[in-house]
């Protein structure tokens, strides 16, 4: 078996949890590969001895890969998207800190989701990503995203008009700091903290969200995957910024982008001890009250 391990950095409180990961791949003959710039910090920070490993830096390295480790946060999670890409490979998030929703897996359970994992006792679970298109080409090397397409004001001081259209017909001209295009699995992310609903990551929707909007009657809402989203951006300012994920490029007004769902998906590796339903419960705290 080939697995391959990403991250940047890790906190003293994961230390000995990343040791112990090791040491389980070695135990079970695994062959292991770790992304160059994390084998670096590891072997700087952590004194970690990763024993015999090879290592990769690029998205063509990962040949003949069984299973993608990232360690980390959900962020670390959105940047091994771009290693990934459409290789199939299944991927598991490995929670070095404390919140997460990709990276689930808490040092407590680390030894036990991975012997589930050389058991087999896994369900891969498709995501589907959202792919943007402009025409000047920004976000040309990976124009897609896991979570969402944002587009926001540069400008502190100014609202911007994001002029909407979902299959060619306008849905809405939104006075806003901007707007939030989900995926499903963006729907616990940024869609989240500004009203959005939350949506099971198998649902076939992209949730539509303005960022503190001028009108109290504008809502989120949720459309078909299947439907192409196009928008453009007025305002006073005349730049503006665009983010995948955690990648952001400013733009100008002059410049319609398209939203649609892309023609792949990112393979989730979920075990047998995993729902959705009890990660929201979990992470958001539901539940947790005395009356309880």
């Amino acid at each position: 078996m080939r697995i391959a391990l990403f991250g940047w950095t890790i906190g003293p409180i994961f230390y000995d949890g990343m040791k112990r990961l090791v040491e389980i791949l070695h135990q079970h003959e695994t062959e292991v590969i770790i992304y160059a710039p994390f084998l670096e910090y590891l072997k700087k920070e952590t004194d970690l001895d990763p024993g015999k490993t090879d290592k990769f830096s690029s998205s063509g390295e990962l040949t003949n890969v069984d299973f993608f480790l990232s360690i980390g946060g959900d962020g670390t999670f959105l940047e091994a998207i771009t290693l990934v890409r459409d290789s199939g490979i299944p991927m598991v998030g490995i929670n070095s800190g404390r919140l997460g929703f990709l990276a689930d897996i808490a040092q407590s359970e680390l030894e036990f989701s991975m012997e589930q994992l050389f058991a087999g006792k896994f369900i891969i679970q498709p995501r589907s990503l959202i792919k943007v298109e402009n025409e000047y080409n920004l976000f040309s090397g990976f124009p897609y995203a896991l979570n969402e397409f944002t587009v926001h004001k540069q400008d502190s001081s100014q609202m911007i008009t994001v002029h909407v259209e979902v299959g060619g017909d306008l849905l809405n001209t939104y006075w806003a700091d901007g707007l939030i295009v989900s995926t499903p699995t963006g729907t616990t992310a940024y869609s989240l903290s500004v009203g959005g609903p939350i949506i099971t990551p198998d649902s076939a929707n992209f949730v539509i969200a303005p960022i503190a909007p001028h009108n109290l009657a504008v809502r989120p809402v949720v459309i078909p995957d299947n439907e192409e989203v196009s928008l453009w951006v007025e305002g006073r300012g005349g730049r503006y910024m665009a983010s995948l994920d955690s990648r952001s490029e400013p733009f100008d007004t002059n410049m319609v982008w398209k939203i649609r769902k892309s023609d792949f998906i990112i393979n989730v590796l979920k075990f047998e001890n995993q729902s959705f339903y009890e990660t929201l419960r979990k992470k958001l705290l539901w539940g947790a009250d005395k009356r309880n």
